[in-house]
């Protein structure tokens, strides 16, 4: 008789980190089964036209194993009714999943948060931590962390684990945002008035992610059934040098120059940016040792995951 591969079901299949983790768990014997808006015409789809506190999940989550849920509202701040959507999407939405899941008898779930649970920067104080209360700043941050608080209380009352993952930046092959903005001025060689700054940064490659969902699929915890984890590569550096080793392994040189951080910070706040100082100027650092506890490694160094992230073509 052949036995049957476990299923999981990948929310946010055809996102970043989803085109990325999705051919790893193959690798690794799951039967991916992938929710996505509209049909790409791939093997395991099935159609999830939205997300939220009435989606029906029935037929989604038959035969389940596992669930990763990576979908959800991101970069729409200044979107009308922006505070309705990210609640209805990223708390509701997510809330209604975990327990359609409960209900089909998955035995776990993995939810990707955001480290803007604890804020954008921890200067002067210790690097963030697990156990650290929580401090999330703007509508993205405070979404997750009331959706990690209703997951919380739904593991007290089911047998499915539950495990929250907080990510600083994420980058790698098809990254958006900070990482592919650094990226793009990197490549066409602008001036960065950023030589003058002195911070501690975690990020976290898109393979690093991906490896800790997978290890923590293949060793939950056998006691609890809610755990959370910061996840991040192993090196931890100011926001020059991850430009200057993104310059390097691009064939480029970097162009530095030195700002005073008091007038930058200034200058970002005249027209409306001070969140982008917290975000590439202040410091974000993070205590991975629980991760590590679990006996999961960071699989690439991070000068490796640079240079994967420029590869020109997607895993």
């Amino acid at each position: 008789m052949i036995e049957r591969k476990p299923v999981v079901l990948v929310t946010g299949a055809s996102g970043f980190v989803g085109r990325h983790i999705i051919p790893m768990l193959a690798r690794e014997g799951w039967s991916v089964r992938r929710a996505v808006r509209r049909p790409d015409g791939l093997d395991g789809e099935v159609v999830i036209p939205s997300i939220g506190p009435e989606t029906v999940w029935r037929t989604a989550l038959a035969d389940v194993d596992a669930v990763v849920h990576l979908a959800a509202r991101v970069h729409h701040k200044r979107e009308e009714h922006a505070d309705d959507l990210y609640r209805a999407i990223n708390i509701a939405g997510t809330l209604q999943l975990a327990r359609s899941a409960a209900e089909a008898g998955v035995r776990q779930f993995i939810f990707i948060s955001t480290v803007l649970v604890h804020g954008r920067s921890n200067r002067g104080r210790a690097p963030f931590s697990e156990n650290d209360i929580l401090t999330p700043r703007g509508v993205y941050g405070v979404s997750k962390a009331e959706a990690e608080a209703g997951l919380k209380a739904l593991a007290s009352e089911t047998d499915m684990k539950i495990s929250t993952i907080r990510p600083p930046l994420v980058y790698g092959a098809g990254a958006k945002g900070n990482f592919a903005l650094l990226t793009r001025a990197v490549n066409l060689g602008l001036p960065l008035p950023l030589g003058a700054i002195r911070n501690q940064r975690a990020f976290v490659a898109v393979q690093n992610l991906s490896s800790f969902i997978l290890h923590r699929l293949a060793h939950p915890d056998p006691v609890s059934n809610f755990e959370t984890f910061l996840v991040a590569d192993k090196e931890q550096i100011s926001t020059p040098e991850f430009i200057s080793r993104l310059a390097r392994v691009s064939g480029t040189r970097p162009r530095l120059f030195r700002v005073p951080p008091r007038l930058l910070s200034s200058l970002l706040g005249m027209i409306g940016r001070q969140e982008a100082y917290d975000s590439l100027l202040g410091s974000l650092e993070l205590d991975i040792s629980k991760a590590i506890a679990t006996g999961w490694q960071p699989q690439v160094s991070l000068d490796e995951g640079l240079r994967l992230a420029l590869l020109a073509q997607d895993p």
